[in-house]
């Protein structure tokens, strides 16, 4: 980890439960002046700590009802045939978030859409359309128990 203090890491809990505040409101929280955190802000996003600001929307309320995990294998393994999976997959706006994985498969994605209908045409129409894919397993979620978006941060110590 970069070198944060009890501080900065108390900043970066504030700003991750409430990337809205300002400065002034972010410095009465953690008990600094506005100049200071001000500074200390700027210092953990030129460390790329910070990797950007970003709105968090309920995604049912903008009709997005259907979530489902994809695990996805490949037939072929070389570079190129990886290369070119990921490439594909970054362009689908449907995939919220896709990871390599060790295991029984290769991908695990995150898909996230109107409905039923229109996950089925995700997976006829877009990812079938993907080169070198052997399997696909589906999973649907039926209820979000925890989705948290903040990383726990030890600012008890150094």
């Amino acid at each position: 980890m970069a070198s944060l203090d009890r501080i900065d890491k108390r900043i970066l809990q504030v700003m991750q439960s409430n990337a809205k505040l300002n400065t002034k409101e972010i410095a009465h929280r953690v008990g600094l002046t506005i100049t200071p955190t001000y500074e200390r802000i700027k210092k953990i996003e030129k460390l790329g700590i910070i990797k950007q600001y970003v709105t968090l929307l309920d995604r049912e309320k903008v009709g997005k009802t259907l979530m489902a995990f994809c695990s996805v294998s490949l037939q072929l393994h070389s570079q190129l045939q990886i290369q070119r999976f990921e490439e594909a997959i970054s362009h689908l706006p449907a995939v919220m978030e896709c990871y390599h994985v060790a295991g029984q498969f290769d991908y695990l994605l995150k898909v996230v859409v109107d409905d039923m209908n229109q996950y089925q045409r995700f997976i006829t129409q877009k990812l079938a359309a993907i080169e070198n894919i052997g399997h696909v397993h589906s999973s649907f979620v039926m209820t979000e128990v925890k989705h948290d978006t903040a990383f726990p941060l030890d600012v008890q110590g150094d």
